[in-house]
């Protein structure tokens, strides 16, 4: 029995804490990469190489006193930090690596509702400030977040027609002859740029409109909090190139557990190498511009492609019994 509860205890535990290992050395990641894509080396003065210059900031912004606008909500000031890291590691429970945290039917949902509730967290912080620069960054954020999420949504229910069920584990073994990218390789495309504005990533980085907005809807936070927003943002990110490792690059189930981790991994950084390089790549979309490709472009599409798959499913397994 007690082993049980140990079990129980630890694992989420280790799970967080191999997550954050993960977000921190990502951030290093990429201040290395934008570093040497401009010509120049990046953090490289803390530790070997600079691969001490994740836990230096860390410390740094624990360490700080956390300033507080004197006009501002108190308590969903400080909540909407923990709210946001407290969903963006939630999140990780369903997804398969090979093993999951919580072995969930209906995986693919119960992401999606974590992520929508990630909008009160951005809406909280923006509001809570009583400053007019962090509600413009929290309201377009929320418009954003929440655009984007109809085709995430549309790609997911077209993606299940396509596997059978909205279980992750269903996916993998979908794909056992064939990555799921290839025969729809149209919904993937849209589901990777959709994931790039959902995490707030450039080019659609339209909340942190440093020229306009200073820093978005975070602009009033500092220290610990801060840290807890930014620790939030990162693993949003790996969370959502993960799930699309799965959904489209499965690894094979028919691996032993140590290779499929290995597979995922890889992959998983190869998605999110992607993403750093597009930062470095493209400048930031206009709010129009970003609003047209979802609304008049991207919406149509994935409605289209949904019908089409759910015609193909029906034509290929007959009839729905009357």
């Amino acid at each position: 029995m007690m082993s049980k509860i140990l079990t129980i205890l630890i694992n989420p535990l280790i799970y967080i804490l191999s997550i954050l290992i993960a977000v921190a050395f990502l951030t290093l990641l990429e201040r290395k990469l934008l570093g040497y894509m401009q010509l120049r080396k990046g953090p490289n003065m803390v530790g070997p190489l600079g691969l001490l210059q994740p836990i230096a900031d860390g410390v740094k912004l624990v360490i700080k006193e956390p300033t507080k606008p004197t006009l501002s909500s108190p308590i969903l000031f400080m909540l909407s930090p923990i709210l946001a890291l407290t969903l963006a590691l939630t999140t990780w429970a369903p997804l398969p690596m090979p093993l999951s945290l919580a072995n969930m039917n209906l995986g693919l949902l119960f992401i999606m509702a974590m992520s929508g509730m990630f909008t009160y967290a951005v809406l909280w912080a923006g509001w809570s400030s009583n400053s007019k620069y962090p509600l413009i960054g929290a309201m377009r954020a929320v418009a954003q977040i929440i655009s984007y999420e109809v085709t995430l949504g549309l790609i997911i229910m077209s993606m299940a027609t396509i596997t059978g069920g909205y279980s992750l584990q269903t996916f993998l073994t979908t794909q056992e002859p064939l990555w799921l990218l290839f025969p729809s390789w149209p919904l993937a495309m849209m589901w990777f740029i959709s994931t790039l504005a959902e995490t707030n990533r450039s080019p659609f980085d339209l909340t942190e409109g440093e020229s306009e907005l200073v820093s978005g809807f975070n602009v009033e936070f500092s220290a610990g909090p801060f840290a807890l927003l930014f620790l939030a943002e990162y693993t949003n990110i790996l969370m959502m190139n993960t799930l699309s490792t799965l959904m489209f690059l499965g690894p094979s189930m028919l691996e032993t557990p140590t290779l499929s981790t290995v597979n995922l991994m890889m992959k998983t950084l190869a998605l999110t190498t992607i993403f750093l390089w597009i930062r470095a790549s493209y400048p930031r979309f206009r709010y129009d511009q970003l609003m047209h490709l979802l609304w008049k472009q991207y919406l149509p599409l994935t409605l289209a492609m949904c019908l089409l798959n759910i015609s193909i499913t029906l034509t290929f397994q007959g009839s729905p019994p009357q």
